[in-house]
């Protein structure tokens, strides 16, 4: 059965008038594998192939580490594994090429057929290819064995599991891909093939190139037709380009088209996230033999430093978040369904642009971004330390993630480093040869790197066009409300640099509340009030909302997600900073408070519904509304004394009296002829009795 392989599509014959359109094929390969841990050592491949039993039957996607790298901290299995599959290759498929496509395995992968090694790579979240044409059997069974291996190494990024675990195994999904002798290739660093580029975009007209790469499997030249055309959202034929050419064998060879459109639709985020189709087509013979599918979003952008972000000459907001892969229970072996999820929730917040860190994320999250309008960061995992060992695997997984990723327009800025120092320069040679490779393989967009210090003249800084830098001012360092002060000094210091705030936040575990709360929290104790961290995205967002000299912002993170190597806020293996918990199940107070600021889905949330046992008799309430000033009552009497406070979906009353006992908060908002409303449970029981090393541990957490 034929498949759907994001960039390599098969056309509906409807849309052509033919049913012999696409001679290459796209079979799903992730059904009918076995899994089996273990054994090391250097005959670990010929003792694989001898396993006769205790092998488990898995799909693909898969992970062995979905449960143990989430649960306790430092204790979960790294190290090899192998998985074993049984395939009839039919005799109709001689004369064909034949590949294999994995989409991820972690980290790093030896492919064998038939006992033939036929690929390796080296790199959990990059996509690879391997021809297996000269090792496979037809008409008889095939034995196809692919061992896995998560050690962390010093020679492949990242190279460790201290900011998240490296989940082991074939977590995305596996492709069998057969092609004639002559195709569109397959193995340039397992991209589409295909790279579309765009000039001189605006509403008047905009410059499109098709650049193809062919390939000739054969032993003699061969006389073929390439054709590149590109339709309309709704199937229309717009342009079309066809050139005869004489492919020989001789390693790849290139074709480009190039395009002008008059009046084009453009692409405009989640306004109007348009997309033009670039379908290119190998003939033989009067035959189209290969073809693959490409999205064109015609769209500009341009980043101005102290001004912002320009979407096709307009401002964009960009409300940024963060999304790391991993669901509890799952790991990082996820269906698009799981995408779908996140995508959607991201959605629902009202961000109109992601960062997917730390590491390449999947091909289909890409496409749907593309069509969602969500402007998006991809970056490579080279994160947390250096080992001197990693430029090589640095450059392969860079150049992986470009021509993997190139022409999806949702796209705008190439990732290079995450919070990487060194003391003697490497990491900043390292960081400008990735940021002038990325200029090599696509000039036409941003790179960026990120610091997670406060200073612009870092010694890693500067090497690329954008400056990121990660603050968490009030939980690893002085206050809250110390972001100001920062920005405002970059800002007469550093007009001209191209800032981004890539990280910001707080841990919160849901289960940790208290109406006590500082300006700081010391990180350090186990003590993570969700409180704590609604606090410190209300303020925080308030100024980067006022400072246009920060370019974009992105939160830190959608959802919570696994540390293998953590014990904090009384969770292991875990990073709580998330506003969705890492089950998906619960949305922390701080969602809403995004919501309410960025999405025009309409909002009306009382804050510190799990804060039920109140400490205080007189505290304050807080709601968010989106949609007008919420009329909010306790135990049915309208409280008065309203005001606004950070941003004008903020509003707060102080000094609320509560009674013994139950208190029950309603807010309502008529907006619209409708009518919203919201209520929450509170009880408060006189002086809450307390073990006093618990009220003091407490106190001091809370910095009271």
């Amino acid at each position: 059965m034929r498949k759907v392989l994001f960039g390599i599509c098969l056309i509906v014959y409807s849309l052509f008038g033919s049913t012999d359109v696409c001679a290459r094929d796209v079979i799903s390969f992730n059904s009918g594998w076995e899994f089996k841990k273990g054994p090391f050592g250097t005959e670990a491949m010929q003792v694989a192939q001898k396993w006769s039993g205790d092998w488990e039957k898995v799909e693909i996607p898969h992970t062995w580490n979905a449960k143990d790298m989430q649960v306790k901290e430092a204790s979960f299995y790294e190290g090899d594994a192998y998985y074993r599959k049984k395939y009839m290759f039919p005799e109709s498929m001689k004369g064909k090429r034949i590949f294999l496509r994995f989409e991820g395995v972690g980290s790093c992968a030896e492919v064998y057929i038939n006992g033939y090694l036929a690929g390796t790579h080296k790199g959990a979240y990059s996509a690879f290819a391997c021809e297996i044409s000269g090792q496979v059997k037809f008409g008889q069974e095939n034995e196809i064995i692919v061992k896995a291996d998560n050690t962390a190494r010093p020679d492949v990024i990242p190279v460790n599991h201290n900011l998240f675990g490296v989940y082991g195994g074939i977590y995305r999904p596996v492709w069998l891909v057969v092609t004639e002798p002559c195709s569109i290739v397959v193995t340039d660093y397992a991209s589409p093939g295909v790279y579309v580029t765009q000039k001189n975009v605006s509403k008047r007209s905009a410059e499109v190139t098709v650049k193809v790469k062919l390939d000739n499997g054969s032993l003699t030249p061969v006389q073929s037709e390439l054709e590149n055309t590109i339709y309309d959202g709704q199937g229309k034929q717009v342009k079309t380009h066809r050139q005869s050419l004489l492919l020989t064998p001789q390693g790849t060879q290139t074709y480009s088209s190039t395009f002008k459109l008059n009046n084009p639709h453009l692409w405009q985020g989640r306004e109007d996230p348009y997309l033009y189709k670039v379908v290119s087509r190998l003939w033989q013979d009067g035959k189209v033999i290969d073809e693959m599918v490409q999205p064109l979003g015609l769209r500009n952008y341009e980043i101005v430093a102290g001004k912002g972000f320009f979407l096709n000459g307009k401002k964009y907001p960009m409300y940024g978040v963060t999304r790391h892969q991993d669901w509890w229970g799952l790991g990082s072996a996820l269906k698009n369904e799981h995408h779908d999820f996140d995508l959607a929730t991201i959605m629902d917040l009202g961000a109109t642009t992601v960062r997917f860190a730390h590491y390449q994320q999947s091909d289909y999250l890409y496409s749907r971004c593309d069509t969602l309008g969500l402007i998006i960061w991809a970056e490579i995992p080279f994160v947390n330390r250096v080992s001197g060992k990693e430029w090589e695997n640095a450059h392969q997984q860079m150049r992986e993630l470009v021509r993997q990723s190139f022409n999806h327009p949702s796209i705008y800025i190439w990732g290079t480093h995450n919070e990487v120092y060194h003391p003697h320069g490497y990491t900043a040679s390292l960081t400008q040869s990735l940021h002038d490779l990325c200029k090599t393989e696509d000039p036409d967009r941003y790179t960026v790197s990120v610091n997670g210090y406060g200073h612009a003249d870092h010694p890693v800084n500067q090497n690329t066009d954008v400056q990121g830098m990660n603050r968490y001012f009030g939980w690893y360092e002085k206050k809250i409300q110390d972001i100001e002060p920062w920005v405002e000094k970059l800002e007469k210091e550093y007009p001209w640099q191209k800032l981004m705030l890539t990280e910001y936040g707080a841990d919160a575990n849901i289960e940790h509340q208290t109406e006590y709360l500082g300006d700081a929290l010391n990180w350090g104790k186990p003590f993570y009030p969700e409180t704590f961290q609604t606090k410190t995205h209300e303020y925080q967002w308030s100024v980067i909302s006022n400072h246009p000299y920060i370019i974009a912002s992105y939160l830190w993170n959608t959802f919570d997600f696994a540390v293998p190597m953590w014990k904090r806020g009384g969770v292991p293996a875990r990073n709580l900073k998330g506003l969705v918990t890492f089950d998906r199940k619960i949305k922390k107070d701080s969602y809403f408070w995004y919501k309410a600021n960025w999405s025009k889905e309409p909002v009306l949330y009382l804050t510190q519904r799990r804060n039920v046992n109140r400490e205080k008799k007189e505290t304050t309430v807080t709601v968010y509304s989106n949609i007008g000033t919420p009329k909010v009552y306790l135990n049915g009497k309208e409280l008065t004394g309203i005001r606004k406070g950070y941003t004008d979906v903020h509003y707060v009353f102080d000094k609320v009296t509560l009674e013994s006992g139950k208190n029950i908060l309603k807010a309502t908002v008529s907006s619209g002829g409708k009518e919203y409303t919201d209520e929450i449970e509170w009880m408060y029981n006189g002086e809450m009795k307390r073990e006093a090393d618990f009220y003091e541990n407490k106190k001091e957490h809370a910095g009271w």
